[in-house]
């Protein structure tokens, strides 16, 4: 029998937000309560150990005021039940949760007790069914157009856990789980709203809660560490890969997950500033898919492999200032791209175009540079602009070249700049 999750939302939440353990999000609320105006309350890790149990006791008026702020998220959202009914506290608690918090349809708190309406079987099979179509067409459908029928996707698969039991709510919460992260994906590296991929990704995380799946939490808490990575706050990236790992080791985690998890840390250490870490990283990661495991690799972990690592590799070493490894590493990555890696590829020749730069060679920055606006013109991805308007900026001392103007002309062509606006 599975262990016991407790208040799955609670813990979900606070792992989400930054706070490792129940005493780490108690002293936060004891040193947020006056900046709120609220004077003299203490919250202590035994009342956090409450709420985060099987049946949370709903907290005083002053503790929702803080959980909401820290947490962003109403209470039933947190996984409370009000003693006064679910409706009430619903419109309650939508005037509480600060600007924010997730948008409607996060997912909400559903009751252990059998649901008064249940479906059939097929249902979480459907469900599933659906997510793995979506995860399919994630690689070549434009992201703006995929967005939206994924999360109603997840929205619908909310409601359906009230409806649904045993091993067919399971199921259902997984499909919910993989649409939510996938909708993140897409805010993150294709919108560029790391805020509303916070927010996203949050909900992944309760889903994989309720799923009791730890390998999709880690999945989850992995990719919130690229927000705070991306934007050069190094403590709280590592501290979410802390959890991510803690996540990680609840499961039988195969050699390409826990690789990834290496690759995931690599990226953030590099956009810090701290190279070597990042290339003992990858090291690392290179020994784990050198020796493989026992444990099979999740279905929806398709976004890494040895070509993935390979490309992270490439643009560590890139980082680091070591350009000879940096082209042979991009070299190897691109040669094993399999065809429908598409978004890949084109960040794999923007960081070509990048090397080659440095190496002093124009023409051969932007010959890789155009073979990635080729690939961008089929399928766009904002992560391979970025990587190509970083190849043009270290082409600035040819600016004045016929390559680097007829690159120019590729790059604020109507069509991609259109693309680079609008999406």
């Amino acid at each position: 029998m599975p262990r016991p999750t407790g208040n799955a939302a609670l813990k979900a939440a606070r792992t989400a937000a930054g706070y490792r353990s129940q005493d780490a999000l108690a002293v936060a609320m004891t040193r947020a309560a006056p900046t709120l105006g609220i004077r003299g309350l203490s919250v202590g890790v035994r009342q956090v150990r409450r709420w985060e149990s099987a049946t949370p006791p709903w907290p005083q008026p002053d503790h929702q005021k803080v959980l909401t702020h820290l947490l962003g998220q109403g209470m039933e959202q947190l996984g409370f039940t009000p003693p006064w009914g679910a409706t009430a506290a619903r419109e309650t608690s939508s005037r509480r949760v600060p600007t924010g918090a997730p948008a409607p349809g996060a997912l909400p708190h559903i009751p252990a007790q059998a649901p008064a309406t249940t479906h059939p079987a097929s249902v979480g099979r459907h469900c599933e069914e659906v997510a793995r179509a979506h995860r399919s067409l994630y690689w070549t459908v434009a992201p703006s157009t995929l967005h939206a029928p994924v999360l109603a996707h997840a929205r619908l698969g909310c409601t359906l856990l009230s409806e649904t039991a045993g091993v067919t709510r399971q199921k259902v919460a997984s499909a919910v789980a993989e649409s939510y992260l996938l909708a993140g994906r897409i805010e993150f590296f294709d919108l560029r709203e790391p805020e509303r991929a916070a927010e996203t990704l949050t909900c992944a995380l309760q889903a994989a809660g309720e799923a009791n799946d730890s390998l999709m939490g880690a999945a989850v808490l992995a990719h919130t560490a690229f927000i705070p990575g991306w934007d050069g706050r190094r403590e709280e990236a590592a501290e979410r890969m802390v959890a991510a790992r803690t996540y990680a080791r609840r499961g039988p985690a195969s050699a390409e997950l826990l690789a990834w998890l290496d690759a995931v840390e690599a990226e953030c250490e590099t956009r810090c500033g701290h190279t070597r870490t990042a290339l003992h990283l990858i090291g690392h990661a290179e020994g784990l898919l050198g020796a493989g495991s026992e444990h099979v690799t999740p279905e929806w972990l398709d976004w890494f492999g040895a070509d993935r690592l390979a490309a992270f590799k490439g643009n560590v070493q890139l980082q680091a200032g070591h350009h000879l490894q940096a082209r042979e590493s991009l070299l190897v990555a691109l040669e094993m791209l399999p065809p429908e890696s598409d978004k890949q590829r084109t960040v794999g020749y923007g960081d070509l175009a990048t090397v080659e730069a440095a190496l002093g060679h124009p023409d051969e920055a932007c010959e890789a540079a155009c073979r990635a606006l080729d690939q961008l013109a089929v399928t766009w991805y904002a992560t391979g602009i970025d990587r190509v308007k970083e190849a043009r900026r270290a082409l600035a001392p040819w600016k004045n070249e016929a390559c680097v103007r007829a690159l120019d002309d590729r790059l604020y062509d109507w069509g991609t700049t259109v693309s680079a606006l609008a999406r």
